[in-house]
């Protein structure tokens, strides 16, 4: 249901963002989707892999300051107003959304994000009853 999201903190000068992808590639730890957001001084590259435990482990080791964290995918339908269903069913619930990002990769018709809750587990339960389909992480990691 939850995926591990790694976030690697990065000084927003050239030349960082190489450092921290070379790393996995050297490892052989393939990026199945990501994030890069800036601010004037630092920029945080969110990212998930298959083996979070050894990315995390090895962005350690290149000295990357590296942070855990859960996350969903859901399925969102990928139409006009798909993503505006998905927030309507969450509304009622107060759910917080730290922020959300595509996925390249479709799940059948259907457009996957990967969103970031204040409560997870409370958001799994939400979007289930509303008949929104969370991928569990096997599923997520199958069809990545």
């Amino acid at each position: 249901m939850k995926l591990k999201q790694l976030s690697v903190f990065l000084e927003n000068k050239p030349g960082r963002l190489i450092h921290t992808c070379k790393a996995l590639a050297d490892a052989g730890i393939d990026i199945l989707t990501l994030c890069l957001a800036d601010t004037a001084k630092f920029g945080i590259l969110r990212f998930i892999v298959r083996d979070w435990q050894r990315a995390q482990t090895v962005l350690e080791t290149a000295g990357c300051v590296v942070n855990v964290t859960d996350v969903l995918a859901i399925e969102v339908p990928d139409r006009p107003g798909g993503l505006m269903g998905i927030l309507t069913v969450l509304e009622p619930s107060c759910l917080n959304i730290e922020y959300m990002y595509a996925f390249t990769l479709k799940f059948g018709k259907n457009a996957v994000m990967i969103v970031r809750f204040d409560d997870p587990d409370r958001a799994i339960n939400v979007l289930h009853d509303n008949g929104v389909n969370v991928l569990k992480s096997i599923t997520f990691y199958k069809n990545a």
